[in-house]
This record gives structure tokens, C-alpha cells and sequence, in this order.
């Protein structure tokens, strides 16, 4: 059996796939090009007011805001109006935004076998062209907008959203943030994953650092780690092992969620109000763990 592991792994290694999980956690040896280790990044921003009040949020709490995630619930619910006003904000700001869009499986009147408990395990990639064409409908309307970053959780629907970035249907400056709900976690998947045209990849919330390290040494691209999980991804809690991550990870997008964040979803609902109490339990997380990072010697 050694054989055989060890004819596997070195096939892996020719294809430039560590044939093992990371276990030495070596260093990444990468950043961003200002030679950051790591950058903040702030899902459910669902509105241009959830937007407004993580600005004040972070300016409050002094905590600098790389990236948010827009309009979770489906940026097809928001008016023109509200998307230009977010473009603008963001844009002021300097906060990178990944906007995520309509069409989904779940507005797919067809898709009944998701709503079973064996048919979710398929994930949300999207039912035939039809569904593909409204899906990307919506993130033309969003560059129309402004916005120049998309979530992605369909490896087809990346594909062709490459391919249209490379012969100038989109903006060439437009990136894709590879969805944590697209199931990636090796080294493997990653290589795939770049290998199609993401710009960022967010890998499964639940893989060690070894193999943070593995998927880092198969790829550049930055990826997006959790650090402090929502229940409905199992609530773990990283915030002190962060230092380690960012050491392998580099470089790296830190995503900080309340651990309670599915009771609170359930309690608030969608409401504009609700969302605002969100995104500032949101913001106390970063500022929190601030100290701890610096401490250590990260860079942001």
C-alpha cells in the first residue's frame, strides 16, 4: 500500500499538488502586493444603509474594512439607485466589494430536488442554460452599476464568466471570489479553481492549517479564510490561531462572523434595522482581535 501512496503523491508533486497536507506549515512566502499578510473582510452587507452603518462602524471602532460581501440576499432586490449609492460608498472608501447576485438555484421553481436533505449535498450550482443566462444578466447589471467583483459558486458559470472577462465582455479590472459554498477544500480543487479564473478562492471553513498550507503552495491567488464561524458552519472559533493561519495562508482575506450569527438571522430576519445591529456585532470582532494579530507580528 506504501507503494501505491507513494506513486500517488509523487504524481501529485509532477502536477504541482503537494502530496501531502502541509504538516511542516511552512511560511507561505507570499502577500499582497503592498507585502500585506492579511486583509479584513465583512460578509452581509445587504443595503446601501448596512453599508453606511459599517462605514461608521469601522470609523467608530478605527478598523480598516478590505473587502465586503454585498447584498447576500441577492442584489436583484435592490433598485438601481441603492446599488449606485453602495458602488459609490465603497468606491470612497476604498473597500473592495463582491457583489453577489441573482439568479439562484433556490428562485429555480424546478429545482425540487434541492430542497431535500440529499438533494442539498449537490450544492447550488445552477439547473441548465436558462438559469446560467439569468444568473449572469444579473452581474452585467452590476457592472452597469459600478461593481467590478462577483461571488462565484458555479465552477460553469466561471468558466464562462472567464471567458467573457478575456475577450472583453466584461471588464478585464473585474475579479471572482470562488464561493465557500463551491465545496473547495485541497489543494486539488484549489489548483482547478484557479486554473478556470477566480481571483480569490474561499476554501471550506473547516480545513486545518496543514492543509491551508498544501493549498497555498498549489496556488497564488489569495485566499479567504474564516476565522470566527456562524453555527450553521459549525461556530469554531480561530481568532487566536489567526497569526498561524495568516503565517501559511499568505495572503489571505479574514473573515470574521458572530459565532451566534444563525440565531441572530432568525431573531432579526432581513430587516434593515436587524442588519445594521449585524454588521456592528460584526465590526467589535476585528477590533477585538487587533491587538492579538499586531502583537504578533502580522501585517495588514
Amino acid at each position: 500500500m506504501s507503494e501505491v501512496l507513494n506513486t500517488i503523491r509523487n504524481f501529485m508533486e509532477k502536477e504541482g499538488i503537494p502530496g501531502r497536507d502541509g504538516y511542516e506549515l511552512a511560511a507561505s512566502g507570499k502577500a499582497f502586493p503592498d507585502g500585506a499578510n492579511f486583509r479584513i473582510e465583512i460578509a452581509g452587507v445587504e443595503r446601501a444603509s448596512t453599508m453606511e452603518a459599517m462605514i461608521k462602524e469601522s470609523h467608530k471602532r478605527n478598523v480598516v474594512i478590505h473587502r465586503a460581501i454585498a447584498a447576500v440576499g441577492g442584489s436583484t432586490y435592490c433598485d438601481a439607485h441603492e446599488l449606485k449609492d453602495m458602488a459609490q460608498m465603497a468606491k470612497d472608501e476604498n473597500i473592495e466589494t463582491i457583489m453577489t447576485v441573482g439568479h439562484r438555484k433556490a428562485w429555480d421553481a424546478g429545482a425540487k430536488e434541492s430542497c431535500t436533505s440529499e438533494g442539498q449535498v449537490q450544492g447550488p450550482r445552477h439547473r441548465g442554460s436558462d438559469n446560467i443566462s439569468y444568473h449572469i444578466a444579473d452581474i452585467m447589471r452590476s457592472i452597469d452599476l459600478g461593481f467590478r467583483g462577483f461571488l462565484v459558486y458555479d465552477e460553469g458559470v466561471l468558466f464562462l464568466l472567464n471567458k467573457m472577462r478575456a475577450e472583453g465582455l466584461i471588464p478585464a479590472e473585474t475579479i471572482f471570489k470562488f464561493s465557500v459554498f463551491g465545496g473547495c477544500g485541497s489543494a486539488a480543487g484549489a489548483k482547478v479553481v484557479e486554473s478556470m479564473g477566480a481571483n480569490s478562492l474561499n476554501p471550506v471553513c473547516d480545513v486545518s492549517r496543514p492543509i491551508l498550507s498544501s493549498i497555498r503552495q498549489a496556488i497564488d491567488i489569495p485566499l479567504d479564510v474564516y476565522i470566527i464561524v456562524p453555527l450553521s458552519f459549525g461556530g469554531s472559533f480561530r481568532a487566536y490561531e489567526t497569526p498561524e493561519i495568516a503565517k501559511v495562508a499568505s495572503p489571505c482575506y479574514l473573515n470574521l462572523n458572530p459565532v451566534h450569527l444563525k440565531q441572530t438571522f432568525t431573531c432579526l430576519g432581513l430587516q434593515r434595522s436587524g442588519m445594521k445591529i449585524l454588521l456592528k456585532k460584526k465590526l467589535k470582532l476585528p477590533q477585538l482581535s487587533w491587538r492579538l494579530w499586531i502583537n504578533m507580528r502580522l501585517k495588514c
